[in-house]
């Protein structure tokens, strides 16, 4: 039997499973098993977790349904456990190191117990400083075993379940299980605490609970927040049938209630949230938004009018005999919530909102004369047939944007697009394409009153999401090194980042986030958490890859100068935050001599670099400034890249890949990367320039286990990459069709990229 048995969930975390349950392998005490607890098979966490299950055998996923909500999914945890105590972590949190010696030897000096409670960390992982909120609550408690009774604030609904060891055995026999619904914690450390005989504390924190950016789930509007009211019941009537003492109920009453005048004094938990009623107006009208705003407020109203008296009722029947209201504002709210006084609670409730409340400082762009021209725009009825593009910050017509609006031309004739570029970026706009400058009078008025905003980055700081509108955030690479919050703990790119807090006040105004394969949403997940949808549909920019022609890539190699019958290696390194400026890292004239005659170079430098010039010579030909990457790699025969994202849409057109990672171990030490690229590479590895002309002199870059190790890279990296991605994000975002209307995924088996020029690659 393990010590412990260390339960779970996933559901809606897989970006963060794998930090999760590595944190578990980690500890130095080893007697444990470890139980994901995944929606189902090929589920995104049932991934992560059968990964991990094949490297440690004490890794025994099981499977919940998502119905069965999280309550169902630790049940399922706790039948499949075996261990002498029961742990729960949730997916997105993290044992701290030393946490499972740490109790072990807690529980060898108090003996068994029942319960357990530790501390745990609340830690901000963008930005902020950590707090620790079960140390007040564990205050003032015997330092050895004790019985509930000497404790009586120890109530077991202030603190998480993942907060505290359970005893098995005392599961067991008291037949605990969660409860189902919402707020399933106080429902199970209610019961617990009222059935627990023997119990202890430890003063030090176990679990590090990461804090989400978009905030706790049970804060969200909806009516979910009547479950609170079920688990109340629920603790309260046990503690009646138990005959619980005035020293223990009153406590336990005061907790419970505090809790439910939170909710109660927080009339937007209760209903549905009023931008879901903005978003269903079809044109975006303010007379639209007022009709939705007088019907929000009907049923606003309705629903905190019914969440009150039914916790009213709830508090005349199970206040303890003899219990004082606490005294200031929470003793009144006890005692307009006993007598059921809805109205002047309402009261209360807004003056106190008035007083409380401070005037919003909505961002705007800089300068007295733009703002105001903003304003008055922003006062405008948005304009539902037009659509506003950017690429990279406005460098120029290209990337996953150009592809979705050359798409929507098509399929969307009636939405009117506009493109943003910055100043002396005009002439890369197609000509038959509208445009705006960034920063004229027209990109704010443009801004302003567009319904769809579609962007590989983001948009400047001062642009306000209104109401109504749609802003899709295209990405612009898979990732490979981290991204967004993640990058906060690497200082040299966390100080190149600025505030991780304005990046994600940017998050915040996105509807929809596009995906080219699982990884990617896993990690923009965790990267850039908000409450966006993800839209796992490939990346338009790679379309081509599917769709372009054996005349298309003559074409393109005849318009980059690339002589007939040479093999053209492209050459393409990405960006190093530990470096002042571009460095090719390979001597590539030597790299030509040595590769063999016939070889030619296309460099394409990082597009921080580029500046609109050509460094040529010899047999290197310059394509930084080209500007479309997807052109530079139709043309190229092989890619020799470092850590690019570039790797993984040239993968799509199944040409061989040479990993250059000279540099890795400096690399991933200061960027960090989401996986292990040499472990898991989409071709041969070289460290030194000798190694990679040797596997381009003797073929190996090409031969069957290079194409092997391409084929696992692609299954996993090129999933929905099949030539119409564009389609489905017009189909989605600008023409509203439902998800099952979209066209499916063709599978990779049965995709025909893109031929190679006539050259061939093969050398004997």
């Amino acid at each position: 039997m393990p010590r412990f048995s260390i339960i779970v969930p996933s559901h809606g975390v897989a970006g963060r499973l794998g930090q999760a349950l590595d944190s578990v392998l980690a500890q130095s005490f080893g007697d444990f098993e470890l139980i994901p607890v995944c929606d189902g098979p090929g589920s995104p966490a049932s991934d992560v977790a059968a990964r991990h299950a094949e490297r440690d055998s004490r890794v025994a996923p099981v499977h919940a349904p998502p119905s069965a909500g999280l309550a169902g999914a630790r049940n399922a945890g706790m039948r499949a456990a075996t261990g002498a105590y029961l742990l729960f972590l949730d997916g997105d949190d993290v044992l701290v190191p030393g946490a499972l010696a740490a109790l072990d030897a807690r529980l060898a000096e108090t003996g068994p117990v029942d319960v357990l409670h530790f501390e745990h960390e609340r830690a901000p992982w963008w930005e902020g400083e950590p707090t620790n909120p079960a140390a007040l609550v564990l205050a003032n408690t015997p330092d050895g075993a004790f019985a509930p009774d000497r404790a009586p604030h120890l109530t077991g609904v202030r603190l998480p379940a993942w907060s505290a060891a359970w005893r098995r055995a005392f599961v067991t026999e008291r037949r605990l299980t969660f409860p189902g619904g919402h707020f399933t914690d106080v429902g199970w450390g209610g019961l617990a605490m009222l059935g627990a005989r023997r119990v202890a504390v430890l003063r030090s924190v176990v679990v590090r609970h990461l804090v989400r950016r978009q905030g706790s789930r049970l804060n969200l509007p909806g009516q979910h927040h009547a479950d609170l009211l079920d688990q109340a019941e629920l603790v309260l009537g046990r503690a009646a049938e138990l005959g619980l003492s005035a020293e223990r109920s009153g406590p336990l009453f005061e907790q419970l209630f505090a809790a439910v005048l939170k909710t109660a004094a927080h009339p937007r938990r209760l209903p549905p949230d009023r931008r879901a009623f903005f978003r269903r107006a079809p044109d975006g009208h303010d007379s639209d938004r007022r009709a939705s705003d007088r019907h929000a407020s009907d049923r606003h109203a309705s629903d905190r009018r019914a969440f009150f008296r039914r916790a009213s009722a709830l508090y005349r029947r199970h206040r303890p005999a003899g219990h004082r209201p606490p005294g200031g504002s929470l003793g009144v709210q006890h005692r307009l919530l006993a007598a059921g006084s809805y109205t002047a609670f309402a009261a209360l409730r807004g003056a106190h909102r008035a007083v409380a409340r401070a005037v919003a400082a909505v961002p705007r762009p800089r300068g007295l004369r733009t703002r105001l021209l903003y304003r008055m725009h922003l006062r405008r009825p948005l304009d539902p047939h037009l659509a506003v593009y950017c690429a990279y910050w406005g460098r120029g017509y290209a990337c996953n944007p150009a592809a979705i609006h050359a798409r929507a031309r098509e399929l969307a004739p009636h939405i009117r697009s506009v493109c943003l570029v910055e100043a002396g970026q005009e002439h890369t706009v197609p000509d038959d394409v509208e445009y705006a400058v960034i920063g004229s009078r027209r990109y704010w008025k443009v801004l302003a009153r567009a319904k769809y905003l579609v962007n590989n980055a983001n948009f400047a700081e001062g642009v306000v999401k209104r109401p109504g509108s749609v802003h899709l955030q295209t990405q612009h690479g898979t990732p490979l090194k981290t991204m967004g919050v993640d990058q906060s703990t690497y200082s040299v790119v966390a100080a190149a980042t600025g505030s991780f807090t304005k990046l994600l006040g940017r998050v915040d105004r996105w509807d929809y986030n596009l995906s080219s394969n699982p990884h990617s949403t896993r990690v923009w997940e965790r990267a850039f958490p908000g409450s966006y949808e993800h839209l796992e549909y490939g990346y338009p920019r790679n379309d081509v890859y599917c769709t372009a022609t054996a005349d298309d890539v003559a074409r393109i190699r005849a318009e980059l100068g690339i002589p007939q019958g040479r093999t053209a290696v492209l050459y393409a390194p990405t960006h190093r935050d530990h470096h002042t400026g571009f460095e090719p890292g390979l001597d590539l004239e030597a790299f030509c001599e040595a590769a063999g005659e016939d070889v030619v170079v296309l460099l394409r430098a990082h597009y921080f670099y580029d500046r609109g010039g050509r460094r040529a010579g010899g047999r290197i030909i310059d394509v930084t400034a080209h500007r479309s990457s997807e052109d530079v790699c139709l043309a190229a025969d092989a890619l020799i890249t470092d850590y690019s994202s570039i790797m993984f849409d040239y993968a799509n057109l199944d040409r061989p890949i040479v990993v250059y990672a000279d540099d890795w171990d400096v690399y991933r030490e200061t960027r960090g990367v989401c996986f292990d690229l040499l472990a898991e590479p989409p071709g041969p590895v070289a460290r030194t320039p000798d190694e990679l002309a040797r596997v381009f002199r003797d073929g190996s870059y090409a031969d069957a286990e290079s194409a092997a190790l391409r084929a696992r890279f692609r299954e996993r990296f090129c999933a929905f990459d099949d030539g119409r991605a564009a389609e489905r994000v017009v189909r989605r975002v600008l023409l509203g069709e439902p998800p099952a209307a979209l066209p499916p995924v063709i599978p990779l088996a049965e995709r025909v990229p893109a031929p190679a020029a006539a050259a061939t690659l093969m050398r004997s």
